[in-house]
């Protein structure tokens, strides 16, 4: 029995029937416990992100924005342009359906998952804010719980070494720029791991700086890119949205008889693929989240629920729709090729496949440096802070990035859901945990809001 078969098996196991229930449900109650809340409240939601908020100089490391740009550093990677292309080919064009139907529930999850973040966070010995869902889980749930706070920290580092934080990214990077630049892997590989190297010894407020810079530019770019496709072959749009839902529920006749999609498959695809873009439920957000500059759980949770618009409905759909409408996901390539293939032919020469290649090196990178960040709050809190073990963290980190590129691109996917799946479990109990807190945060701020007590 191969190695890429026995991962498949406990890939299975892990995003089978109970953690596709619990992330779907945990979406779902606080969908309709808070009211619609993400439907409603939305347009609020991005108004707080430029609008300041009174006595935010009081508390946090960096700004709501840079607090978003950092989450959205580590979200918006490979997942949206790799990412989508893997979900369809593996359960069809339904998948994007499914990755839109977990987004639009991970809305409240994240929102909920940032507001918790907020109110039990605590300071480092160092003075640094320190948040996230082991920090929740302990002081939300109590010290007879502190082992799936640790268990929760233990999984984190998995993730960011290999996880979404290293193997995916790096992968694509050097894949797509061979592709595209013929530049050698190994070449790419030492360039990646010296930049990576010099930039994650600034911690947290330098991962922020850049985030707020390349995350808007490189997402502006690439979808404006693919709007480009989408006007151009407008005519195409209403067969592509179709066949995306009729796909969803019936694979084997909207595409005709592909042998091998069905509807589990094409769920469990577009779940995994979907979480693994936004990371809603995941755990990881709130650990940026914990950082910002503000004084309101619910403010927060707000603003950080618009990451999962942006990453998902945003981004992740227009790459889909490109892919579906050319027939890119429907032959011989794999991966980064796919999405390649699906902007070139949308514009019709090879410029798509640089748009492409330049922003997947850009969204992979910021999500490899924003997972640093979070692995290296889950040593620390493992470690309680002890520094001289950071610099072990960082150069396992960094050692890892250096061998990420030669790693078969099938595994390196299949490994990165196992460890996702894993996070999220402990992630999602405290959230149901700890909902009576969420639902009470919620009812007290928008009462003062009605009352003029906030703005």
């Amino acid at each position: 029995m191969s190695i890429d078969t026995i991962l498949n098996s406990i890939n299975s196991i892990v995003w089978g029937p109970p953690l596709l229930l619990l992330i779907s449900g945990v979406g779902i109650y606080y969908t309709f416990r808070l009211g619609l809340l993400q439907f409603i409240h939305l347009p609020r939601a991005f108004r707080y992100i430029f609008k300041k908020e009174k006595g935010q100089e009081q508390a946090g490391d960096i700004s709501a924005f840079g607090a978003l740009a950092t989450a959205l550093a580590a979200t918006i990677g490979t997942g949206n342009i790799v990412g989508v292309a893997t979900a369809i080919q593996a359960g069809g064009p339904g998948a994007i359906f499914w990755m839109w139907v977990i987004a639009l529930f991970g809305m409240a999850t994240k929102y909920a998952e940032c507001l918790l973040a907020i109110k039990f966070r605590t300071k480092d010995k160092d003075g640094f804010m320190a948040g996230g869902p082991m920090y929740y889980i302990e002081l939300g749930m109590g010290q007879k719980w502190k082992w799936m706070a640790k268990l929760f920290a233990v999984f984190g580092i998995m993730v960011a070494l290999v996880g979404i934080g290293t193997f995916p990214q790096v992968n694509g990077i050097t894949n797509a720029l061979n592709d595209t630049f013929s530049v050698p892997v190994s070449i790419s590989a030492i360039i990646l791991t010296v930049v990576t190297a010099s930039i994650i010894l600034g911690g947290v407020k330098r991962i922020s700086q850049i985030s707020t810079v390349i995350v808007p530019f490189m997402a502006i770019a690439y979808v404006s890119a693919a709007v480009l496709i989408l006007a151009l072959n407008a005519d195409k749009i209403p067969a592509t949205i179709g066949l995306i839902i009729n796909a969803a529920f019936d694979p084997q006749a909207a595409v005709g008889g592909v042998v091998g999609f069905t509807i589990l498959k094409a769920i469990q695809s577009g779940v995994a693929r979907g979480i693994f873009s936004n990371e809603a439920g995941l755990g990881s957000a709130p650990i940026a989240a914990a950082a910002a500059h503000t004084q309101e759980p619910v403010r927060q949770g707000l603003i950080s629920m618009t990451g999962v618009f942006l990453d998902t409905i945003l981004v992740c759909t227009m790459t889909g729709l490109v892919i579906v409408m050319t027939g890119a996901w429907n032959g011989s390539a794999a991966g980064a090729e796919v999405t390649n293939l699906a902007f070139s032919n949308g514009l019709g020469s090879s410029i798509g496949a640089i748009i492409v290649t330049i922003s997947l090196i850009f969204f992979a990178y910021t999500t490899i440096l924003g997972w640093c960040y979070y692995g290296e709050r889950c040593f620390v809190y493992l470690t309680k802070g002890r520094t001289k073990w950071i610099k072990v963290y960082r150069t396992t980190f960094i050692l890892f990035i250096a061998a990420a590129p030669f790693i078969h691109l099938n595994t390196i996917w299949t490994i990165a859901d196992i460890v996702n799946g894993l996070m999220a479990f402990p992630n999602l109990v405290a959230l149901v945990a700890l909902r009576h807190v969420v639902i009470e945060e919620t009812k007290s701020y928008f009462e003062r809001l009605k009352q003029g007590l906030i703005n």
